[in-house]
């Protein structure tokens, strides 16, 4: 009697970390790469951005820098990220063309050099400045 009890017991137990674990793993394929995928920012220090085309964007490559644009123009920068998401955006510049929307261009630029962490949501990556959301961006 014992003996089923605990064979029981044990099998109910072992199907709830089973099945518990279902939802990371399909949550974990739906996220986008962070390296690879080109990022557009849908909300930058709380607000809305509704950005045109490739206007501010990012795209982190494989060898540790980032290429994107800002509202007209381009940038480029270094990177480094660890295992438990530490994001590091340094040496940012850009083109200097006199841009239409410029202060929030220079709010995108100054978000990104802010960055310490990120964190993956399906499509979407949050990107926290010392546990604060600054930016919320989408995979094109």
């Amino acid at each position: 009697m014992k003996r089923t009890i605990l064979f029981f017991t044990t099998l109910i137990i072992s199907m709830a970390l089973i099945t518990s674990c279902c939802d990371c793993r399909k949550r974990a394929k739906l996220e986008k790469p962070l390296v690879g995928t080109k990022w557009q920012v849908v909300q930058l220090m709380g607000r809305d951005i509704t950005a045109q085309d490739d206007s501010y964007t990012i795209l982190f490559m494989d060898n540790g820098t980032a290429v994107g644009t800002g509202d007209c123009n381009r940038l480029t920068a270094t990177y480094s990220i660890t295992p438990k998401r530490a994001l590091n955006i340094s040496n940012l510049g850009s083109t200097r063309r006199l841009c239409p929307n410029f202060e929030q261009e220079n709010q995108f630029y100054d978000m990104l050099e802010s960055v310490t962490h990120y964190e993956m949501d399906a499509d979407n990556m949050l990107l926290l400045s010392n546990g604060t959301l600054v930016a919320i961006m989408h995979a094109k």
